[in-house]
């Protein structure tokens, strides 16, 4: 009757529910049949080479040594390597397939360079005489200077005892040259030619020489000269400061060429050699893409980073590039023509690398292959794989992992799916049929 409330009685625990529940429990019993059953501690075999009762140290009874000694899994197949997979599991796992090709490989290095200063083209400026610098004309650092323009005049008593027996050698050379005596007009020219070589071993100019022949008349201090164009790097020389033989006073570099100093991996020096040519570019001036020659690539390598340095020459003639910047480098390296596929195309298994080969109709076989130069996205085969062929460029990780869960449940006794069903192929396996049980006691709810 409607709107009458009816209290559930509590259920109570039949014999029939008890038996219903045991009978189930058999039949899931049953359907595991055929699988091997442990035996016993007691009944277990004793490894060999250990005593009964003692503890392995690895899984499976194995020592660390032992599984660091077994092979790297890899891909489980069928008959002759091949994996049976539908087209529509293939489609619904994301597998895309490429062509393995014949084309023009190149190799690009990329690295970072410092950009240092032309050791050829360095000066550092001294004297080879003692004295004192009377007046300087390039006093900051940072000057660019000419070459032959006047850095110092420098004060020296020995260079003014100099300049004075010149002019004596040259008017005993005037006087006595025309003598009728031989041995005297050949002493006064080489007392003249002595004094002159003197001042060119002190880097005396030879127009200071000119200009005191024609004065007749000593110069208190004498002007050095720059040896090279450039910018001064350092400078030590102080208006009045005593200066010794050999004691460097500034330091020019010429900047319209540098070097870029790149650090390259051990393993891609194999690809570089001298005479290549590098793109060098910097943060400060992106825009700008220069271009440097390989030069020399140093005979050592870095023990902390496995680097070596190769040397870039390139031009500098705006200034752009300063000692001691950050430059990118991207040196090409054309290999030549390879048989090339997709390195996503590449599984690695340990030592091994395994590829994926397309063979219609959902069928698919690995193979074992060696790989040579990496480049970029692409990867050399050397063997294992001919033109032509299409591979698996995506989703081999899970084609592999598949395949080695199907070649798992192979070969355990039980576990093959029911009618034959095969989870590569998409297949689901049917469920087993219940049985009605109407007349088992405990089973039908009492009627409210």
């Amino acid at each position: 009757m409607k709107g009458r409330f009816c209290p559930r009685r509590p259920r109570r625990e039949s014999p029939g529910l008890q038996f219903a529940v045991l009978a189930i429990a058999v039949v899931m019993l049953a359907g595991c049949g055929g699988r091997d059953v442990a035996p016993p501690p007691a009944e277990v075999p004793a490894i060999a080479g250990r005593g009964p009762g003692s503890e392995p140290s690895g899984g499976d009874g194995m020592t660390p040594e032992e599984m660091a000694r077994m092979p790297a899994p890899g891909p489980v197949a069928g008959a002759g390597g091949e994996l049976d997979v539908a087209p529509g599991r293939l489609q619904s796992i994301g597998v895309r397939f490429e062509r393995a090709t014949r084309r023009a490989l190149d190799r690009e290095i990329r690295t970072v360079g410092r950009v240092a200063m032309d050791e050829g083209r360095l000066a550092r400026v001294n004297v080879k005489i003692e004295g004192w610098i009377d007046r300087l004309y390039v006093n900051t650092t940072g000057q660019p200077v000419t070459r032959g323009q006047p850095l110092f005049t420098l004060y020296s008593p020995e260079l003014v005892a100099t300049q004075e027996e010149y002019l004596l050698a040259l008017r005993s050379a005037r006087t006595l040259g025309t003598s009728e005596f031989p041995e005297v007009a050949a002493g006064a020219k080489s007392m003249l030619e002595a004094a002159r070589r003197r001042f060119q071993l002190w880097d005396i100019a030879d127009s200071h020489i000119r200009a005191l022949e024609q004065s007749g008349t000593v110069f208190r201090t004498l002007p050095i000269h720059a040896p090279l164009g450039g910018t001064v790097i350092e400078k030590m020389a102080v208006a009045g400061m005593k200066v010794m033989p050999g004691e460097d006073l500034y330091v020019i570099a010429d900047l319209s060429r540098v070097w870029v100093l790149a650090d390259v991996y051990e393993y891609e020096l194999p690809h570089v050699q001298v005479g290549q040519t590098a793109r060098i570019t910097s943060s400060y001036d992106p825009a700008a893409r220069l271009t440097g020659r390989l030069a020399f690539v140093y005979p050592t390598v870095e023990p902390e980073t496995r680097t070596a340095t190769a040397r870039f020459d390139l031009a500098n003639p705006d200034g752009k590039l300063k000692p001691g910047m950050f430059v990118d480098v991207s040196l090409t390296v054309p290999l030549g023509e390879r048989l090339i596929v997709p390195k996503d195309a590449v599984l690695e298994s340990g030592p091994r690398q395994i590829i994926f080969i397309r063979r219609g109709g959902g069928k698919l076989a690995w193979r074992q292959v060696k790989i040579g130069t990496r480049a970029g996205d692409w990867v050399e085969v050397v063997e294992g794989l001919t033109e032509g062929e299409e591979v698996v460029t995506s989703a081999n990780f899970l084609i592999d992992s598949e395949s080695q869960v199907k070649g798992a449940m192979a070969g355990m006794p039980g576990m093959d799916a029911p009618g034959g069903a095969d989870p590569m192929r998409g297949d689901r396996p049917e469920s087993p049929a219940v049985p009605d049980m109407p007349d088992m006691p405990g089973m039908a709810e009492d009627a409210h």
